[in-house]
């Protein structure tokens, strides 16, 4: 490729002077000073667009820029002051639509002067840094017509009547007052603002005092949320249709501070609907209007969860210390339950799910349901309930969520392990009675229980299923290998592994003679299959199916307990038999002995034996007699089953005494294992990282740590700093 030479071109000015006509200007600005005259008449169809656009292309480029944009600041000038005049000579509504009919007129006007002055809006404007043609029109639209003495407060007074007429529930023409106002955001921001919104607010605050005052004096709280909702609608959708959109935050600010802010508490508070009259009448829809309202002012929210939390804690403190309650544990249950699925639904209908007050109500109930030392055994009791029966016929659905209920109430304990007791004691007897609805629940709540609290939790409950498992097949191993049993009683043994079960204290009782010999069959066969282990009967957990013939031929099957089993056997020998002889036949210890007669002798409809003399308390001086005349339509007649109960005072006391024993080593096992991390650590510090380590199973007492901590140091994992007795180090 060759290269080329590059080549400069250049224009160069005429060669001859061109000379214009001295009157060029003048002549040429009658033109277009007509043409604008004409525009502002309505008279533009005649005009040649072309001609003009030309007309003022050679004024600018002629050097006559000035003249032609001073000539056309003079002209729109005059013809503003006559609109002026005809805008402020309208009278009463057709004020507003002379202005508008005027200002539109003035924009077509100013659309088209502008096109014939395109060259000098992009030639000589910039160079001389004047104002454009169109925000020019604009500026002198301000400045003559709106600023006018006798139009800026008549035009600021009509649009605020007529806002206040709609408010006061007249219809007005939305549409003029779009135009007007959009008119003042046009000609600049600060116009509309200083023109018309700041008044707006202001008169609104005003206004909005004043009915929200009216209001408050008359109505309930109810009726109030919905007026204030109502005109906080009416406000946006005023807004919508003819304000500018950056008027909305302001204006809703100011409903928001008259109507909700300012009587926020004489709301909340208000007898007889106020915030806990809602709570109490279940309003969801007033809950939820409080909710919206408030959300939208500061501290509104949490004026009503503090409002809430304090009438859950002082609802739940009367519920946990009304006797009357405390009576039936599962009524007792049932009613937290009904609390928590009620505050619940508030929450989630009302409050929009909103987690803060989901933690404020978890809280409140963590705060009275440990007010009660009875709840974890209470709960229990609840779970014992419904599945020995209260889930019968249920969807598997229902009772998962049942079991989901109970598990939020166990999360609320602080004394994890002493629910853990006692929920022990119940699955055994459920266990034990095959009493149990369903397998299936059982093990569900057990693996909740697992996820909750971890493996060590329910590592004994697990254990306690393997051993019914394994009680059935060696049931089957024994009678295998003892044929000739068939025909006689049957006996069922429960082999349980001693550190899963709930202890018990061995009980002697005197088995019937045929029975204990089948006992001694079983235990020779089991320690002969078993080494080094060994058997205790728990003859005070067992059951027992008895066939019995009464008076009149009568027959039935008696489901009772091994120890009532042991005092009927007894009237196979003899028709009367005093309380003293039934205790020395059956060795049963005597507040066993004296429920089981009770359960046998006063229950209506049960009542297999008869006293004498008739009582409801067993006396040591009392007879029995098989009652000849007992009939039931039922065959299978079951009799005094054991269901679990609140316990005694000195149960309770012997509970909380193993519970306590429980917890020494657990308190023991969190402070070696934080001292090893630590490798020393301060007392304070020591007693909280406790406390948290244990919090998933039990509130650990200062006191009881500091008392671990001494035993600790007593047997050398610990030691003391010589220099600071309040500075534990570990021992390796």
């Amino acid at each position: 490729m060759s290269n080329q030479r590059k080549r400069n071109f250049q224009i160069e000015a005429f060669k001859h002077r061109v000379v214009i006509d001295p009157k060029y200007a003048d002549k040429t600005w009658k033109i277009l000073e007509h043409a604008i005259h004409e525009i502002y008449n309505h008279n533009a169809s005649g005009l040649s667009f072309e001609e003009l656009y030309r007309n003022a292309y050679n004024m600018v480029l002629h050097k006559f820029g000035e003249k032609l944009y001073s000539g056309l600041v003079a002209t729109m000038t005059g013809h503003l002051k006559e609109i002026a005049k005809s805008v402020e000579a309208a009278q009463g509504g057709s004020f507003l639509e002379e202005l508008n009919r005027k200002w539109n007129d003035h924009n077509k006007a100013l659309q088209m002067i502008r096109d014939i002055l395109m060259y000098m809006d992009r030639t000589y404007i910039p160079s001389t840094q004047k104002t454009p043609v169109h925000e020019l029109g604009l500026n002198l639209w301000r400045e003559i017509v709106i600023y006018s003495n006798q139009i800026r407060n008549r035009l600021l007074n009509t649009l605020l009547e007529l806002v206040h007429s709609e408010r006061t529930g007249d219809v007005i023409d939305r549409g003029i007052m779009r135009n007007i106002t959009k008119m003042l955001v046009d000609l600049g921001p600060s116009v509309y603002v200083h023109e018309f919104e700041l008044h707006f607010l202001h008169v609104s605050a005003e206004f909005y005092r004043v009915e929200s005052q009216k209001f408050i004096e008359c109505c309930d709280c109810g009726d109030y949320l919905k007026k204030a909702e109502r005109r906080l609608n009416e406000e946006i959708d005023r807004v919508s249709h003819y304000l500018d959109p950056r008027t909305e935050k302001k204006i809703t600010n100011v409903v928001e501070k008259e109507m909700i802010e300012n009587h926020m508490l004489r709301l909340i508070h208000m007898e007889n609907s106020g915030l806990v009259h809602m709570f109490s009448d279940d309003k969801y829809d007033d809950l939820g209007r409080m909710y919206n309202l408030f959300r939208r002012v500061p501290d509104g929210l949490s004026k009503i969860r503090e409002v809430m939390t304090e009438h859950i804690k002082e609802t739940g403190k009367q519920l946990v210390n009304d006797p009357e309650r405390l009576k039936d544990p599962v009524e007792f249950v049932q009613r937290l339950l009904d609390e928590k699925d009620k505050y619940d639904k508030i929450i989630n209908f009302a409050f929009n799910n909103d987690k803060s007050f989901q933690n404020a109500l978890n809280s409140s109930f963590e705060y009275f349901i440990n007010l009660n030392p009875r709840s974890p055994e209470f709960i229990s009791l609840f779970v014992d309930d419904k599945l020995r029966k209260g889930l019968k016929g249920v969807s598997e659905d229902d009772v998962e969520v049942t079991l989901d209920k109970v598990m939020m109430l166990f999360r609320y304990l602080q004394e994890k392990d002493v629910f853990e007791k006692y929920y022990k004691q119940h699955l055994a007897k459920r266990l034990l009675s095959g009493k149990t609805v369903s397998d299936d629940a059982e093990r569900s709540l057990i693996v909740k229980l697992k996820t909750e609290c971890g493996y060590q939790f329910t590592s004994k409950l697990e254990g306690m299923f393997t051993d019914m498992k394994t009680s059935q097949d060696t049931m089957q191993g024994f009678y295998a290998s003892h044929p000739e049993l068939v025909d006689g009683p049957t006996l069922t043994v429960q082999v349980l592994t001693t550190g899963s079960w709930p202890t018990q204290s061995s009980v002697t009782c005197n088995l019937p003679a045929e029975m204990s010999a089948l006992c001694e069959k079983f235990r020779s066969y089991y320690l002969g299959t078993h080494t080094g282990r060994r058997l205790s009967w728990q003859t005070n957990m067992g059951t027992a199916d008895l066939k019995a013939t009464f008076g009149k031929g009568q027959k039935h099957e008696l489901n009772v307990s091994t120890y009532q089993m042991c005092v009927l056997m007894l009237f196979n020998n003899a028709d009367r038999l005093s309380y003293k002889e039934i205790e020395q036949a059956t060795e049963i210890p005597a507040s066993d002995l004296k429920r089981c007669l009770q359960s046998l002798a006063l229950v209506k409809g049960r009542n297999v034996l008869r006293k004498e003399p008739m009582s409801k308390d067993v006396g040591e001086d009392d007879a029995f007699f098989v009652n000849d005349k007992f009939s039931s339509k039922l065959y299978k007649v079951k009799i005094g089953t054991v269901v679990a109960q609140k316990e005694s005072e000195p149960e309770k006391q012997e509970t909380r005494q193993r519970v306590e024993e429980d917890r020494k080593p657990q308190i023991e096992a969190a402070i070696v294992r934080i001292m090893k991390s630590r490798k020393q650590l301060d007392h304070n510090n020591l007693i909280a990282e406790v406390t948290k380590q244990l919090q998933s199973r039990f509130l650990a007492n200062p006191t009881e740590v500091k008392k671990r901590i001494e035993s600790l140091i007593e047997r050398d994992f610990l030691e003391r700093d010589e220099n600071d007795r309040k500075l534990y180090r570990y021992l390796a």
